[in-house]
């Protein structure tokens, strides 16, 4: 029998895992909001963020803070200059051809950065405390909270930026109708790029907050992440930035209580089988609507 201690110690956890999943899934909905692709190379800018996250620590001596700045800006540029020379030129292309173009900038990416990097496993310093709390019987470290805390405040800015600045009334109406947007003298080009620049620096946090969390970076640790995100996003309902952050931290509590619950070989199984149920059961998401299309 689980006790109350041991359930409210997997939601805690879950919790954790779940802000770093949501955080990756809003750069997959927002693209997908804005030119219907499925951006297979977004875990693959949260690996990047984490390695940029580890020079500045391990190398430049910087702490959390800054290097979590630092990771975000150079990926932000990263994911812009990735739009203009991957995706920029498919823009009225098939979506096959745009999915296929991902997939193949995602393996470019990877294999680059083994042969950049090297393919060995990377320790990412202790950057901070090690304190460890426990309230109740419920345990934490102060990286566990920190971890949450810079989730929910990037995903706050995100929409308060969505929902008040003029890029994100630019990205709510690009979304909504490409050509209308640009008929009312909207740089629909700009803000695509806008788009890519904010969805790869939440990457970019979320990748450092794993190699903190893990510590430990390598040029493959994005792959896992990346997919689960993208599952997350399915299933809040992609191209829905309140879905992917539900989607997010459902994933995260569903795959720590399968852990928790003695299914630890399993987790990774269940988070894709939760990706063919929704697509059977409800391929809009949970905060999705069913639009019919006309023919």
């Amino acid at each position: 029998m689980v006790s109350l201690e041991q359930l409210l110690q997997l939601l805690v956890n879950g919790i954790t895992l779940g802000s770093i999943y949501a955080l990756i899934a809003l750069g997959y909905t927002m693209v997908y909001g804005i030119i219907q692709l499925i951006n297979f190379a977004h875990g693959d800018i949260l690996m990047l963020g984490a390695f940029i996250g580890w020079y500045a620590t391990a190398v430049l001596g910087l702490p959390f803070l800054p290097a979590l700045i630092i990771s975000m800006i150079l990926c932000a540029l990263i994911g812009m200059a990735i739009e203009r020379i991957a995706y920029k030129p498919l823009r009225n292309a098939t979506r096959l051809a745009a999915l296929i173009t991902a997939i193949g900038m995602s393996l470019f990416i990877e294999y680059s950065s083994m042969i950049a990097f090297g393919p060995q496993i990377r320790t990412f310093p202790s950057v901070l405390p090690e304190t460890i709390y426990n309230v109740g019987g419920i345990i934490f470290k102060y990286s566990d909270v920190i971890m949450v805390v810079t989730a929910v405040v990037l995903m706050v800015l995100l929409s308060l930026v969505i929902k008040y600045t003029k890029v994100g009334k630019a990205m709510r109406a690009v979304s909504l109708d490409k050509e209308a947007a640009q008929l009312m003298g909207i740089n629909v080009n700009n803000t695509i790029s806008a788009t890519f620049a904010i969805g790869s620096s939440l990457a970019a946090a979320a990748g450092v907050l794993l190699g903190v969390y893990y510590n430990q970076v390598q040029p493959l640790m994005g792959i896992m992440p990346g997919l689960k995100a993208f599952v997350a996003a399915v299933l809040g309902g992609i191209g829905i930035i309140p879905g992917a952050m539900v989607g997010g931290l459902l994933l995260g509590l569903i795959e720590t209580f399968v852990s928790g619950f003695g299914g630890s070989m399993w987790r990774d199984a269940v988070a894709f089988f939760i990706l063919i149920i929704v697509l059977i059961v409800r391929p809009s998401g949970i905060l999705g609507k069913n639009e019919r299309e006309k023919v």
